[in-house]
């Protein structure tokens, strides 16, 4: 239960939404966009966070789309993970989908919600990451179109009054070879000791990380050291811990120590199964 009252709106165009935010604002309601809202009303529970208005963005048609288009492959931000997991338009985004939480939790995470949340393993970014998707956003300068290395770095870097509105990924990676691994201590549902999802492109790896550090990343200078072929295997691993851009993540999901060895093993499989070895 919420410990607090609040007021819900439910717009169903994205200038409704951006004009509703910001009267909200102006009114002293502390809004918050809502798209999935798990992590909202949990953190609302705990007396995190302490909004007096929320605005669903569920009725915004354009938030629910899933579809190939001329662009390439257009995704709502608030189609479910259930919904993508269902689908098999991106196959690495599909495995990454049905690798957060347990299937009712998906039924209601949406990929905005993922992405945009607090909870720092936002697996649902790596393929996007690896895909060098575009990030559709909404505010009330408009709707603008930005590379998703310019919009995620680290988290979703959004102004109060913006919202994802959509992601854009191009047709040419969506069949490409793929890896996904997500390592937990304990059983098949929660969040990873280490997840690992990989594409293979023009005969390099492009990879990218989530409960490595406190952050999903994707290094170009790990790139480079995986794709080095004039050093073995366990030289590049080697490197590839050396040059984390974070420390090593140590909490109740694992050690320091710990994760580094199932990062290393699971490094270790992924290259192997993308050289075909």
């Amino acid at each position: 239960m919420i410990p607090f009252d609040f007021e819900y709106y439910k717009p169903t165009s994205v200038q409704n939404a951006v004009e509703l935010f910001q009267y909200l604002q102006t009114q002293g309601k502390n809004p918050l966009f809502f798209s999935g809202g798990t992590e909202i009303i949990t953190f609302a529970r705990r007396n995190f966070i302490h909004p007096r208005a929320v605005v669903d963005l569920k009725a915004i048609p354009e938030s629910n789309v899933s579809e190939l288009q001329k662009d390439g492959l257009v995704i709502g931000s608030c189609v479910s993970l259930s919904s993508l997991s269902a689908s098999n338009l991106f196959p690495l985004l599909r495995a990454a989908a049905q690798g957060v939480a347990d299937q009712m939790a998906r039924n209601k995470i949406t990929l905005g919600g993922n992405i945009c949340g607090e909870i720092y393993y936002r697996e649902a970014v790596l393929p996007l990451l690896l895909a060098d998707s575009r990030m559709v956003i909404a505010g009330p300068q408009g709707i603008k179109e930005i590379h998703i290395h310019h919009a995620f770095i680290q988290r979703m870097r959004l102004e109060k009054n913006e919202f994802l509105l959509q992601t854009i990924t191009d047709r040419e990676y969506l069949s490409l070879p793929y890896i996904h691994f997500k390592k937990r201590q304990i059983g098949n549902v929660g969040y990873p000791l280490v997840t690992v999802a990989a594409l293979k492109k023009e005969k390099q790896i492009r990879i990218a990380f989530s409960g490595v550090c406190a952050y999903p990343f994707r290094s170009v200078e790990i790139e480079q050291i995986l794709n080095n072929s004039n050093i073995s295997l366990a030289e590049r691993i080697d490197q590839i811990i050396w040059n984390l851009p974070a420390p090593v993540l140590n909490n109740t999901e694992g050690s320091a120590d710990y994760r580094t060895f199932v990062l290393k093993n699971t490094l270790f499989e992924s290259v192997k199964k993308l050289e075909g070895r």
